[in-house]
């Protein structure tokens, strides 16, 4: 939205505020300014009339000038195409600077001396009219020979460009703009008045419209243009919009006006209409994709969606004042996928719904120019009331945080066109205007109060929020999903979404539990889903081999989901699988990366869900399982799941490669919130037991015997090798690496060696078992 300084000034008195401080104001009440720029024609360009003109003996497309500039005659040189005898022009006189680079000197065109230089508009700083020397009036003001253009203020003026929100389609015009400045500075803006020359003639003497069905609000004048001509100061203006047609004075009129009031404006030329015996008839229904239509001869113009060009071959016209609600209007467009036109950009933001006012401003316009109008006027009007709200102050101000007075409240919603009555018990009945279209709960009235208060000037208050607690058993259940996930996805997993349905039959096959019959799906959606799943694996199995078969060599997966026990009851689990192998191919593994294998697995299991134990499985319930590469997940000494390799047999069914598996209890994940302890500061030694134990022996009881010492200083140990031999027999040798600290000194030697007995001690007493010799 574009304005300028004396533009406004035609609605509000603002001579006492700097431009600077406006621009201000529009900011802190949410009419964000992009752009300013300051007009100012050079000095030494003064007003001067054209006296004669004769063509130059020597170049047919220049003319020799004599121009009265005040104070002399002086001969110009002119090329332009529309100089003439009896004009009022630019003209820079010599010693001008028009440009850093551009300097008026006398010099001589063809052998003939020029004095001086006749301007265009875009020589002198001013929006683009024409291809030719800028025509002076007194619509700039009193027309002085040798008085200089800077002196006029209605050309050196100060252009505004204010970035507006969808919603705000209010302060597309210059009376909205002025309204606002009016509501934050509590000046009046000026009064509109009417004056109009009236034709002899009624407009129903000359036309008839006929409208049926319509949801637009339309009003129509009649004019007669014969004697009309806009001024330069209309043009200008009409420009730097960047709307200005040459050699259109209705266009730019219609174009200017609609700018200023924000009414959308319309003409159509008299013989456009048909007729009907005398009179020119206007037919005004709808079109096939239900917008109100404009027909005349042919279709004139859809209203408020696309506007055609007026047709200038007639010097009587019918102009056409329209509005339509901008919500039905954009939800109709939305669903037709129609073409629109400029307009429609007013007309979906919310136009002006006052046509009256717009209808009026223009014929007045029109009139004061040279234009005459036809009495009457011919209008389809749709009664609609205003939108009521009853707020209450003691809830705006609390929105606020902030007492404000309730005589302020009144003065600024009335002065933004809100009607205000007082009720009982600090009720205000406010009736929202018809052109704010956003305003819709007491919320957007404190909204409208806020911005003109000055959101600076509201005093910043510490918030103060009293939470209840809100955590239970489904937000730390969502709490360690959401970790679960984070951490599944870092171990290079990636989460899927499978179905909690499952193929019953392959269930079985594989000796997977299933739901009792009476219990499970009365009607599958599908055959291959006909029973609630008691497993995700197979879920996961499929989706493996899903992606197998479009080039996946390698795959992993994992899903958190809900899966039932063959009476149908839910339970949660987190399943995993991976397929293929361990790494992407590289330089390091030369291109053939090897498969995954079940420690490697386990590793990437653990690093997801915490630390756990492995134990060989006793039982093995399904056909998944390896026999013999599996293992029951401990933690705490409690089975929360298990991990296997998948059984090549099943592989095979599903052309994968190694796979393996896991299948993890949800509710037995731990989530404590991990506690940080102290750390010893004292070197730490290293000391490694090669022992001898049975080969049936399982490592698991060695791991029991060393924790039941409840050593302290034993601060890790692991199992680093595993050897045997011929000599060795049913025997093998074990390595441990033992890591020792002591948190309050550096261990001696002996303090190590006491350690070291102990475990040996046990080992030998409870298991049997000593150092290798």
């Amino acid at each position: 939205m574009i304005i300028t300084r004396t533009w406004i000034e035609e609605f509000i008195d603002i001579k006492d505020i700097s431009t600077d401080d406006i621009c201000k104001t529009l900011n802190s009440i949410g009419l964000e300014v992009d752009s300013l720029e300051q007009i100012s024609i050079a000095p030494k360009v003064v007003v001067g009339k054209v006296l004669e003109k004769v063509k130059h003996p020597d170049a047919d497309k220049l003319n020799i000038c004599q121009v009265d500039i005040g104070t002399e005659i002086v001969q110009i040189v002119c090329g332009a195409k529309n100089v003439d005898a009896g004009q009022f022009v630019p003209v820079a006189t010599v010693g001008c600077r028009l440009s850093a680079d551009f300097k008026i000197k006398k010099a001589k065109l063809r052998g003939v001396d020029s004095i001086g230089m006749i301007c265009s508009s875009t020589e002198l700083g001013l929006a683009k009219l024409n291809d030719g020397i800028l025509e002076l009036d007194d619509s700039i003001g009193e027309l002085v020979l040798g008085r200089e253009l800077s002196e006029y203020k209605l050309l050196n003026d100060d252009i505004i460009e204010i970035e507006l929100t969808a919603n705000r389609g209010d302060c597309l015009s210059i009376n909205g703009v002025a309204r606002e400045l009016s509501a934050y500075y509590n000046i009046p803006m000026y009064s509109f008045e009417n004056k109009i020359t009236y034709n002899e003639l009624g407009i129903g003497q000359i036309l008839e419209i006929q409208a049926k069905n319509i949801d637009s609000s339309l009003t129509f004048k009649a004019i007669d243009l014969k004697t009309y001509k806009l001024d330069l100061i209309s043009k200008l203006r009409t420009a730097i919009i960047g709307k200005y047609e040459e050699n259109n004075d209705l266009q730019n009129s219609l174009t200017y006006a609609t700018h200023c009031t924000g009414v959308l404006l319309n003409a159509y030329s008299k013989n456009q209409a048909k007729e009907d015996n005398t009179l020119s008839l206007f037919e005004i229904k709808k079109d096939e994709n239900g917008f109100d239509t404009v027909y005349g001869k042919e279709q004139l113009s859809t209203i408020c969606i696309d506007h055609k060009k007026v047709d200038l071959n007639d010097t009587t016209f019918i102009v056409e004042a329209s509005y339509i609600n901008p919500e039905k209007l954009c939800m109709q467009v939305f669903e037709t996928k129609i073409s629109t036109g400029d307009v429609y950009y007013k007309s979906s933001r919310g136009s002006e719904p006052d046509i009256h006012y717009g209808i009026d401003y223009l014929t007045t316009f029109l009139s004061t120019h040279g234009a005459s109008i036809y009495k009457g006027n011919e209008s389809f009007i749709e009664d609609s009331q205003k939108a009521t709200l009853d707020i209450t102050m003691n809830k705006v101000n609390s929105i606020i945080g902030q007492e404000i007075p309730e005589l302020e409240v009144e003065r600024i919603l009335s002065s933004l066109g809100f009607e205000v009555k007082n009720g009982l018990n600090d009720i205000l009945n406010v009736k929202i205007p018809f052109f704010r279209h956003d305003i819709k709960n007491i919320a957007d009235v404190t909204e409208e109060i806020v911005r003109i208060v000055g959101i600076d000037n509201i005093k910043a208050k510490p918030l103060a929020i009293d939470e209840v607690n809100r955590i239970n058993h489904t937000t730390n259940d969502l709490v360690k999903k959401n970790k679960l996930r984070l951490k599944a996805c870092e171990n290079g997993f990636n989460e899927t979404l499978t179905y909690v349905f499952a193929s019953r039959e392959n269930l079985e096959k594989y000796s997977f539990p299933v739901v009792k019959e009476e219990l499970d799906i009365l009607n599958p959606i599908v055959k291959e889903l006909n029973t609630y799943r008691t497993t995700m694996l197979l879920n996961l199995l499929e989706a493996c081999a899903s992606n197998y078969k479009i080039g996946a060599k390698s795959t992993s997966f994992f899903e958190i989901g809900t899966i039932f026990d063959v009476n149908r009851n839910e339970s949660k689990a987190i399943s995993f699988i991976q397929t293929g192998a361990g790494e992407l191919e590289d330089v390091k593994n030369a291109g053939k990366p090897q498969n995954i294998d079940l420690f490697k697995f386990a590793k990437k299991i653990l690093n997801t869900i915490g630390k756990f134990d492995l134990e060989p499985m006793t039982k093995i319930e399904n056909d998944f399982i390896h026999p013999y590469q599996n293992a029951n997940v401990i933690v705490d000494g409690e089975i929360i799941g298990f991990i296997s390799k998948v059984h090549p047999s099943v592989c095979e069914d599903y052309d994968l490669s190694d796979t393996f598996v896991a299948q993890i209890d949800f509710d037995l994940i731990k989530n404590d919130l991990v506690k940080t302890s102290g750390y010893s500061k004292f070197q730490a030694s290293k000391k490694d037991l090669s022992i001898i134990a049975p080969k049936t022996l399982a490592y698991k009881e060695i791991k029991d015997v060393i924790n039941s010492l409840n050593d302290t200083n034993i601060k890790q140990y692991n199992l680093i090798d595993i050897y045997n031999d011929e000599n060795l027999g049913e025997h093998e040798s074990l390595t441990i690496r033992f890591v020792l600290q002591n948190d309050e000194k550096t261990m001696e030697e002996e303090d190590i060696t006491n350690s070291m007995n102990n475990i040996l001690q046990a080992l030998e007493t409870k298991l049997s078992i000593g150092l290798r010799q």
